[in-house]
């Protein structure tokens, strides 16, 4: 398949680099979640209040930011599913270190709920512990029907990948500043339009730690949580690489779609070798 570089993902095994970056990757997802889900709990009096969703859309927007910058130099920050599966499809990563790592995201998102529930009070624990949702007190009653929750979901975390492809873009020279704190700040954004509608999770491990922990109505509607930001994530990463990007081209498009063994970074060294054959 073309998606599958054999030879790059048997060789990830061999680093510990690659160690070092599950661990990371486990370690940021397992804080955010943490604290994140953290100010959503300790807000529960106040919730779908203006104080609430500004309460916690900062906290999520700004653990973000401080996650990925201490770990953006060891395994990239993706601590995001969404992410990974971004990266996986435009084949920046290999096959083995996007499976690993979405596993390590999953896992350091139940083990971060695990801990704020061990250090919260029975009253706090036994309310909605951060878990995302569409549904009212009562369980029954839909804020948003499923389709529109996936769509939502999908369109939010589009606006986080495509912001992390332009982060992430070496080529662009017209960029400055913090690249995490524009990534928190895309997620600033989108908890602040959408946590009355969804809870605005753009983040399946973040909606998972909770579920596995909380149980009960955390699994209500799981699925939505999963299935729009992965959706939404590949559709940024694939549109700003292969469109969008610096070193965006028709032929870099055809090889990626086509090519077994492709890769983006020996594509843009190809690139500058003909640019200085011209």
């Amino acid at each position: 398949m073309w998606l599958i570089n054999p030879r790059s993902s048997i060789e990830d095994l061999g680093k510990i680099s690659f160690w070092k970056a599950l661990a990371a990757e486990f370690i940021g997802t397992g804080f955010l979640v943490f604290v994140g889900c953290g100010a959503a709990v300790t807000s529960a009096p106040s919730q779908g209040t203006d104080a609430f969703v500004t309460r916690v859309a900062l906290t999520f927007g700004l653990t973000v930011a401080t996650m990925v910058w201490c770990i953006c130099g060891v395994s990239g920050g993706h601590i995001n599913p969404a992410v990974t599966v971004a990266f996986l499809v435009t084949r920046k990563i290999s096959l083995i270190r996007g499976l690993l790592y979405m596993a390590f995201q999953c896992s350091g998102a139940v083990a971060g709920a695990a801990l704020l529930f061990a250090v919260s009070t029975t009253e706090i624990a036994g309310g909605g512990f951060g878990c995302n949702g569409i549904r009212a007190k009562d369980g029954t009653t839909f804020i948003v029907t499923g389709t529109q929750a996936v769509l939502i979901e999908a369109l939010i975390t589009f606006v986080l990948i495509f912001t992390v492809f332009a982060t992430c873009d070496s080529k662009r020279g017209d960029l400055k500043g913090s690249g995490p704190l524009q990534i928190g700040i895309a997620v600033l954004i989108c908890h602040l339009a959408v946590i009355p509608l969804t809870g605005s999770s753009m983040n399946p491990a973040r909606s998972l730690g909770p579920a596995v922990i909380r149980g009960d109505q955390c699994w209500n509607d799981h699925h939505v949580y999963w299935i729009g930001p992965m959706i939404g994530g590949a559709v940024a990463g694939l549109m700003y690489d292969l469109i969008f990007a610096a070193d965006s081209s028709l032929r870099k498009l055809g090889d990626c779609l086509s090519g077994d063994d492709y890769d983006a970074e020996d594509d843009r060294d190809n690139d500058t070798k003909r640019a200085g054959r011209v």
